[in-house]
């Protein structure tokens, strides 16, 4: 069995290479504009407050929309979905690029390019994500799944990092530009798709009409099979109850003596973990037991983040804070990796578990989740640092992860059985 991450489906199927390029070029540029609009929101209101309304601005359509984008997803041809969205999506890129040239300073501008976005986004994620099971067979999907974790994770890596060269030598609008240069890719690779409608729902014989009632159909499908309830659960043990981003400024100061190149490591060692997890991912696409996969991983990303507390514990008591600062690191690389093999499998249990009419409506949930469930999480770390100390509420939080999604898997023997030659949701 191959160690290092498998290439199948980008040799295989000459769709799925396109949209797959497209989408990672696309993320690129889209990082590049998340940073950017940060930059420039400061740089009009001087605020950390301002900037962190972006976020606000952002969830609350990725929230409300995601639902309905899955239901529109169900109803139409997935490939003219995705593309009106990603056309939205491009020139709301274009429009970012306007707003700079002409030297807009009202931030209250960028808030509202940033809603478009997300709701652009609530659109196009659930339909890419119901169009990957169309292309490639089931047995592809593992290796597929890391393909699209190594393409978000390159973005989030390489899209932050030229956005500050960029803006400091070119300015917003070249930075702008590019992303709106680079989202091409991406409507590219979804031209050139075949029509992708949705299978007719046999128990009805007809398509569903997107709506409310569609949208109730799918959360009542999820309320009612388990197998693909539980990768929505134990996602939440791991985000909510065990999600630490938000004490890393405190962490880096309180604990070891750093500012924001410290919390810049911090969080740079999730995304090189899950980056160096996905690039030995060959051995995914072997595991018939994925449920338990899954399990596995969630107790790995608790247990990693105990060892993050543990560290942050000690910073100052038992080990000089430098070296406490790279055992923290450490501990969070192995945190992101065991997301990302947990992501894998999550997301490839909920696309070949799920009927294909309703593929679209349970990807919107997904949406839902990764895009709420961290800012839950904020929450209740931060709620639990201000009544313990930020190093005991990491720890309290990746052990009550563990204890979580052990009881949950136990509630559901059923998901620890779960195999992917005969997907049952």
């Amino acid at each position: 069995m191959a160690l290092l991450l498998d290439l199948t489906p980008l040799r295989v199927d000459a769709r799925y290479r396109r949209l797959w390029t497209g989408f990672t070029l696309s993320g690129v540029g889209t990082q590049l504009a998340t940073t950017t609009i940060g930059l420039q929101v400061y740089d009009i209101t001087g605020s950390s407050f301002s900037v962190g309304l972006v976020g606000i601005f952002a969830l609350v359509p990725l929230v409300a929309l995601g639902l309905y984008g899955g239901a529109l997803v169900d109803a139409h041809d997935r490939r003219t979905v995705a593309l009106v969205a990603g056309l939205f999506l491009w020139v709301t890129a274009i429009l970012n690029t306007v707003q700079a040239a002409l030297g807009n300073t009202n931030e209250w501008v960028l808030y509202g390019l940033v809603a478009l976005s997300s709701a652009g986004f609530a659109v196009v994620s659930p339909a890419r994500s119901a169009i990957y099971p169309r292309l490639l067979p089931v047995r592809l999907l593992p290796a597929a799944n890391a393909l699209s974790v190594v393409g978000m994770n390159v973005a989030m890596t390489v899209g932050p990092l030229c956005a500050g060269f960029l803006v400091d030598l070119y300015g917003y609008t070249v930075t702008y530009g590019l992303d709106a240069v680079l989202f091409v890719a991406a409507l590219w690779g979804i031209f050139r798709l075949p029509p992708i409608p949705p299978e007719v729902d046999a128990a009805t014989a007809r398509r569903r009409v997107p709506g409310l009632s569609s949208v109730v159909e799918g959360l009542r499908f999820l309320s009612t099979r388990p197998n693909v309830r539980m990768t929505f659960l134990a996602d939440f043990c791991a985000m909510i109850l065990a999600h630490p981003r938000a004490l890393f400024p405190a962490v880096a100061v309180l604990a070891f003596g750093g500012g924001a190149a410290t919390v810049g490591i911090m969080s740079a060692a999730i995304a090189v973990g899950a980056m160096v997890a996905m690039l030995l991912s060959g051995p995914l696409g072997g595991v018939v037991h994925q449920g338990r996969a899954v399990v596995v991983s969630v107790v790995g990303w608790g247990g990693a983040v105990v060892g993050f507390g543990a560290a942050v514990l000690a910073a100052g008591n038992v080990l000089h804070p430098t070296v406490a600062l790279w055992v923290a690191a450490a501990c969070l690389a192995a945190a992101g990796a065991a997301d990302s093999v947990s992501s894998v499998f999550r997301t490839t249990i909920l696309q070949a578990a799920t009927p294909d009419h309703l593929r679209g409506r349970l990807q919107g949930v997904f949406v839902v989740v990764v895009a709420g469930g961290p800012r839950l999480g904020d929450t209740v770390s931060g709620s639990v640092a201000t009544l313990l100390t930020e190093g005991t509420a990491v720890v309290a939080g990746g052990l009550a992860c563990v204890v979580a999604v052990v009881l949950l898997a136990r509630w559901q023997r059923g998901f620890l059985a779960y195999d992917s030659r005969h997907p049952v949701p």
